[in-house]
């Protein structure tokens, strides 16, 4: 009698289990707070399971950085996504000043957080900043206790940006990546002495944007940062994963038109292929983030991908790869209204958090958290099952 009731017992744990997870959770709501906006999502797990959510809180209005006051904000969560906590204030640069694009990562070694970010002088923003000037600035600090406390800032923009021939550069936004040999990697992108520039070829007339991603690289644990080789496209806001056999995929943004730029590194950051094209998507910053890995003793490889299906900034849904970044299947609706930027995490307890912008009325209304699992992500019949 026990053991049929252990039995009936361990059969709903595990039918319970196994239902599709998706829930949500606003972290910064904007018009709240002291500020007008939230944008620019960013999220990282730190060494003890903490999630640390981190935005550019935007006091006046929701203009780029040299439009107005921009902080840099974050919020922690101990319980996976939950409840967070109340807002603190990471970066004030100083009235008018703008910090802007939030780029954590997690050195697994030291069990230490970083966050990078950047500086912009008041009036200041990507087009307005000039080569051999202070107008943008690179900067970083970090955290030892799991996002408590964090050290003071440092300036590494000389390490970072080209001072005397790039006017500015930015990062991310999103994660940075440690890769299995422990580099850190940091995405990145620059902008020379022009933004965009107008053209007329095919059908297309209008403004290209012509900044160049590429990777700032450290193998002394964020001591030294120097910059790796610049891709050979027009691509802007971009994201990084490393790949089952040790290549880094870069995931870019376009400079226009209507796919992303995919770009593979076999020296780890340093030097990248020829691009290729990927996702069609409006031009946005999207998420990507290794989920499973076989030499890890998961049943397979998967990385996870989510921006908007559109039209324009809107729909967002997350994807999977099967094949290392090559294609993305298993298209799966988190929310369908107005969504933006999102970035990635994998908990503590195996399940997907995406910090993502949202609207309802307006866009970027609201921050907001989502947790789903592995259930709703691969629904019954959705993938082949893997033979053993």
């Amino acid at each position: 009698m026990w053991t049929r009731c252990l039995i009936l017992f361990i059969a709903a744990g595990l039918a319970q289990a196994a239902e599709p997870l998706l829930s949500h959770i606003d972290v910064f709501r904007s018009g709240t707070e002291g500020y007008h906006t939230f944008r620019i999502p960013a999220i990282v797990k730190a060494p003890d399971g903490t999630l640390l959510a981190f935005a550019e809180a935007r006091k006046e209005n929701r203009s780029d950085p040299g439009g107005g006051d921009i902080d840099l904000v974050v919020k922690r969560s101990t319980d996976q996504g939950a409840a967070w906590s109340p807002l603190v204030v990471l970066d004030d640069p100083g009235e008018k000043w703008s910090a802007s694009n939030p780029t954590p990562v997690t050195d697994r070694d030291r069990k230490r957080v970083w966050i990078f970010y950047n500086r912009w002088e008041p009036g200041r923003g990507t087009a307005e900043s000039q080569p051999g000037a202070s107008h943008n600035q690179t900067w970083t600090r970090y955290s030892d206790d799991n996002g408590r406390s964090w050290s003071a800032p440092r300036d590494i923009t000389r390490s970072a940006r080209d001072y005397d021939n790039w006017g500015a550069m930015f990062l991310g936004p999103g994660g940075g990546i440690q890769t299995r040999g422990g580099r850190l990697l940091i995405p990145a992108a620059a902008k020379f002495d022009e933004y965009g520039i107008w053209v007329s070829v095919g059908g297309f007339h209008g403004t290209l944007n012509v900044l160049r991603a590429y990777a700032l690289l450290s193998d002394d644990h964020g001591e030294t940062w120097r910059r790796g080789r610049l891709l050979q496209a027009f691509t802007n806001e971009n994201q990084l994963v490393e790949l089952a056999g040790g290549e880094i995929l870069m995931d870019a943004r376009q400079g226009d038109g209507g796919h992303r730029w995919r770009v593979i590194s076999t020296d780890g950051g340093q030097t990248w292929s020829t691009p290729r094209p990927g996702q069609a998507v409006t031009e946005i910053a999207a998420g990507i983030e290794r989920y499973t890995l076989k030499s890890r003793g998961d049943d397979r490889n998967r990385i996870l991908w989510t921006g908007p299906a559109g039209p324009g900034r809107n729909n967002l849904v997350i994807r999977i790869s099967y094949d290392e970044g090559q294609t993305f299947r298993n298209e799966r609706l988190i929310y369908g209204g107005l969504a933006a930027y999102s970035d990635l995490e994998i908990l503590g307890d195996g399940t997907v958090g995406v910090l993502w912008e949202r609207g309802v009325a307006e866009p970027y209304q609201f921050i907001t958290f989502t947790r789903c699992n592995r259930e709703f992500l691969e629904p019954p019949g959705s993938v082949t099952p893997v033979v053993r």
